[in-house]
């Protein structure tokens, strides 16, 4: 009877770890059929790569609209991640007209976009597209990572800007001694010959490096948390498959834009030293007097907390605002629990600025 048992449970176990791996194989394979970015939009302009979208809706009833931008080293599908758990589907909901400026994907004909030409060329002609199809003479900008800086970039250089309000989400600012500025910010990183030699970086050249960051959690840790995940019954699939496509579809970064961003923020930590200076102007984000909200994440290894505060006491509003909750770079504002605990605290600010 034991050697009986026995057997039984050795074919169970077989059974089990057989069902784990195809599922597990499954989730893998299948990733890249996960729907991302389906909320119905409509093109208003498009320049070069870069396109504005509109959000489809009937029930508009903020006067000032918002405007939402991203990095240039992901797609911005991670504002509207997927169905059920999309910011631009809350934002909706709450009665906001949204817009997205959508930077593109690149190819070599952009590889001489600096980042002046993103902050002081495509995002104005976006808000000024934004302004005309709404009808409102002010917006909101609601920026992300490397979005937040160029739009802080754009607001330091155009005191006169229709700006309303500014939500930097996870801002970098000042990178003094961060894991970036070690790695890029090195002598030994030569990013003139980089930019010199090619016309863009590709995008999992941008992918990887960002994963090198933790290597083994992201490495080994996320295909490993799937694994235990799918054997003890938790994984989302929808969840789990939808950040995977967005964390890796990375677009080119153009060599010029690449260039600009490692000697600006990790060689000379210019932006939060008043230091930087973009078409012979300096970069004074004392300029800004636009209502803030600065959002930060506990966890944040991308951009930390501590190195985005200094934001607080540099800009020149009279209104502004710290939110930090507990999360992660991207977690913090796609995570399942921001639905819930971030977004509607972001709107719960925006509502009495947005009349």
């Amino acid at each position: 009877m034991a050697d009986g048992g026995g057997i039984k449970g050795v074919v169970k176990g077989a059974a089990k770890l057989s069902k784990q791996l195809l599922e597990f194989s499954n989730i893998l394979l299948t990733t890249d059929d996960a729907t991302i970015g389906a909320t119905p939009k409509e093109v208003v302009w498009t320049f070069r790569k870069t396109t504005l979208y509109r959000y489809r809706s009937t029930n508009r009833r903020h006067p000032v609209p918002i405007l939402l931008t991203f990095a240039l080293i992901n797609r911005p599908d991670i504002f509207d991640l997927r169905p059920g758990n999309s910011f631009v589907e809350f934002l909706l909901e709450q009665g906001f007209d949204v817009f997205l400026v959508d930077w593109g994907v690149p190819n070599d004909e952009e590889s001489d976009l600096g980042l002046d030409i993103y902050a002081l060329d495509h995002l104005p002609a976006a808000i000024r597209e934004v302004r005309r199809r709404s009808g409102a003479e002010e917006v909101t900008l609601i920026g992300w990572c490397m979005g937040a800086a160029l739009t802080g970039i754009y607001l330091a250089l155009t005191p006169d800007a229709p700006v309303r309000n500014w939500v930097p989400l996870t801002m970098p600012l000042d990178t003094e001694n961060g894991t970036y500025q070690t790695w890029m910010g090195s002598t030994n990183f030569d990013v003139d010959h980089l930019a010199s030699n090619v016309d863009s970086l590709p995008g999992w050249a941008v992918n990887t490096g960002n994963k090198l960051l933790k290597p083994i959690p992201n490495f080994v840790g996320t295909n490993l948390r799937l694994w235990n995940q799918v054997g003890d019954g938790s994984i989302n699939k929808v969840s789990h498959q939808a950040m995977s496509k967005w964390v890796s579809d990375n677009p080119p970064f153009p060599a010029k834009a690449f260039s600009d961003w490692v000697h600006w923020m990790f060689k000379e930590n210019a932006l939060v030293k008043g230091q930087m200076e973009m078409r012979g102007r300096k970069v004074d984000l004392g300029n800004i007097k636009q209502s803030t909200l600065v959002v930060t994440a506990s966890m944040d290894h991308i951009a930390p907390r501590e190195g985005t505060l200094p934001l607080m006491d540099i800009i020149g509003s009279d209104d502004v605002h710290h939110m930090d909750r507990v999360g992660g770079h991207i977690g913090l504002m796609a995570g399942s629990k921001a639905k819930r605990e971030i977004w509607p605290d972001i709107v719960a600010w925006l509502e009495p600025r947005s009349q």
